[in-house]
């Protein structure tokens, strides 16, 4: 598979992307994003890019390529809904349009959302109603998308977010994360199973427990990243 990779500067796009290096069944991977990744491998090629909600400048870069990981993602706290929407529903609607133009919508897009995310996008918590307005954005345009929803991540060793408040958090309370990985696959995994479960389910036809859907919970993430 060839891979476009969002958010490989962030925690989970980090070891998202150290997974697709060392898979063989990843022949490349371009990262789009606003700044570099200080990575150099033969397999990993780079394009800057100053707006995800827009790719049509880019087109001709990301044609080729048949798999989307979108590990794009902000956090809400201290945000307006308008200001949420703006860079969670209506960023990642644009990024994803440009990829139908471009690559067609038989691509293979899985997007890193959240646990407790809502699909009716009418509940009481505003983060959960715009991911799930999200969610089902995507699911609508892309016949092979799916949608991970992780519940606590314990990061890749030496990995840090780039967002201060989780960064300290991580910091302080990663041994707890790394052991509820282990022993709570409903509530907890890491960022190297997230990264080897994007690849083993774009990869083949890996179904979360409700074979039905294609919404990854915790649970399902942690049964892919072994499969």
């Amino acid at each position: 598979m060839k891979v476009i990779l969002f958010g490989g500067t962030g925690m989970v796009g980090q070891a998202v992307l150290a997974q697709c290096l060392v898979d063989a069944r990843v022949e490349e991977v371009l990262a789009v994003g606003r700044s570099p990744i200080p990575v150099t491998h033969a397999k990993l090629r780079q394009v800057l890019h100053p707006d995800m909600s827009d790719l049509s400048p880019i087109a001709d870069e990301i044609r080729s390529y048949d798999t989307v990981f979108d590990a794009l993602g902000v956090s809400s706290f201290r945000m307006s809904e308008d200001e949420y929407t703006r860079l969670t529903y209506d960023l990642t609607l644009g990024l994803a349009q440009s990829v139908r133009d471009a690559c067609g919508p038989e691509t293979t897009f899985i997007y890193v959302s959240g646990a407790s995310t809502d699909s009716t996008e009418s509940g009481r918590v505003m983060w959960a109603r715009v991911k799930g307005r999200t969610e089902n954005a995507l699911l609508a345009m892309f016949p092979n998308a799916s949608m991970f929803r992780p519940g606590a991540i314990a990061p890749l060793p030496g990995v840090k977010s780039k967002t201060r408040w989780v960064a300290v958090t991580y910091a302080l309370t990663g041994p707890l994360f790394r052991g509820l990985a282990k022993v709570a696959p409903g509530i907890a995994t890491d960022s190297v199973t997230i990264g080897r479960a994007m690849i083993n389910v774009a990869d083949g036809d890996v179904l979360p427990a409700a074979a039905t859907s294609r919404i990854f919970e915790n649970r399902d993430i942690v049964a892919a990243g072994g499969a």
